[in-house]
């Protein structure tokens, strides 16, 4: 008889927080991913976030699609500047995306083997 109660509270625990989960990712897509105010408006704490993200895999995902759709409204409210001839938001097209063509204000440079192996002398 124990046995049915546990496998009832277990449900229960599923139930809620699914539920919370659930008001929590739409608590993060209405703050624009911050959060902090996203568990301060659903009611969990941080720590409770990120043992969701660690123990759950569909979780996790879910929150990165979150994020990933704020990066595509970014984009969007960008290239809506750039089509109105935006001359910051040009720029910041360029500098970020058209890096490969020249597009930058420093030279980056890749190391292709360790500082200590290179000799500045022959440079």
């Amino acid at each position: 008889m124990s046995k049915n109660t546990e496998n009832n509270k277990t449900k229960v625990t599923n139930v809620t927080s699914s539920t919370k989960k659930d008001n929590f990712l739409k608590a993060l897509k209405n703050n624009l991913g911050n959060i902090s105010q996203a568990c301060k408006s659903s009611k969990i704490s941080r720590q409770t976030y990120y043992r969701w993200i660690d123990d759950d895999v569909e979780f996790e995902e879910q929150c990165k699609n979150v994020e990933e759709s704020l990066l595509d409204l970014a984009e969007n409210r960008l290239l809506e500047k750039i089509d109105k001839y935006d001359t910051t938001s040009i720029i910041f097209f360029l500098k970020t995306k058209g890096k490969k063509r020249g597009y930058v204000e420093k030279q980056e440079f890749e190391l292709q083997k360790p500082i200590s192996e290179i000799n500045f002398d022959e440079i």
